[in-house]
């Protein structure tokens, strides 16, 4: 199932970034929300809308948003940011 195996790939995550930061690597992920790709595009509009009004930030992503987060985990900038996952996804799984 979807849930299970996102936990893995986390756990793996956690895992790898453990073994190799001592050797400065970084391992991280990223858990994008709703992206608007041509898979979205092709649902019903009453779906998207429902989707999209179930979105805090009102919008579905875009690729280019994932895409920055790739450049901001791979960045010098990100050097000290090792084992977590990254939810890009508009606030949808905010947890408090």
């Amino acid at each position: 199932n979807y849930a299970a195996a996102k936990a893995g790939l986390h756990g793996l995550t956690m895992s790898m970034a453990r073994e190799v930061a001592s050797r400065g690597i970084t391992v991280n992920s990223i858990s994008p929300g709703y992206i608007e790709t041509p898979m979205t595009a092709a649902m019903p509009a009453e779906v998207l809308s429902r989707i999209t009004a179930s979105i805090p930030a009102r919008r579905m992503g875009q690729p280019h948003d994932i895409a920055r987060a790739v450049v901001f985990l791979t960045d010098d900038a990100a050097s000290y940011v090792t084992g977590t996952n990254l939810a890009v996804n508009g606030g949808l799984f905010m947890s408090f």
